[in-house]
């Protein structure tokens, strides 16, 4: 196992931005299919792999990078290492990074599944809410100690980490509307 993190850490360390953005890809797939195996008890044969490759897509493309950069962004700019810079970090993560990367997770999410505008602000207007209370349930005592504890270098493997809990969530509940939509649609034909 040791052998294992020194070769991820020597990767991680000469391509930070890819390594991490794989790593999210990888892990968002894990929660998508989780949400679909076990949260909505569909099996493995019919499984919506398109609904996989576009959460993949979005971490590869989108989350990982993003990620990396902001938490790049926050220890250049505030520091690594002090109690008051991890409150610093927390209230900037918390009150700004988060409500604002919610809706851009949801507006390229919606754009990914190739739904139009007046769809993507309906499903914004309709989850955003519930979907950033639950982010506050999570995400601060997961980011005290991400901030306080982990190297910078780290912050997304282990954001990433317990986003599998966090993934499978977004998946079950930005998917439910869509769901829904299949299910009306298929009931009026």
């Amino acid at each position: 196992m040791g052998t294992i993190f020194k070769i991820y850490t020597n990767i991680l360390r000469k391509y930070p931005l890819i390594t991490s953005s794989v790593q999210t890809g990888a892990l968002m797939i894990t929660g998508d299919v989780i949400a679909q195996t076990v949260i909505e008890g569909n099996s493995l044969k019919t499984l919506n792999f398109v609904r996989t490759t576009q959460f993949g897509i979005i971490g590869l493309f989108f989350v990982g990078p993003t990620l990396t950069t902001w938490y790049r962004f926050l220890d250049k700019s505030i520091g690594s290492k002090g109690t008051s810079v991890v409150l610093k970090k927390l209230t900037l993560d918390q009150c700004v990074f988060a409500p604002t990367f919610i809706v851009a997770f949801l507006s390229v999410l919606g754009t990914v599944q190739q739904h139009d505008i007046k769809f993507i602000t309906n499903e914004i207007k309709k989850n955003y809410t519930d979907i950033l209370i639950n982010n506050y349930k999570l995400w601060p005592l997961v980011q005290l100690g991400n901030f306080y504890i982990v190297p910078v270098q780290y912050q997304v493997l282990i954001v990433q980490i317990v986003a599998l809990i966090w993934n499978t969530y977004l998946s079950w509940k930005t998917q439910s509307s869509s769901s829904h939509k299949v299910k009306e649609l298929s009931i009026q034909d």
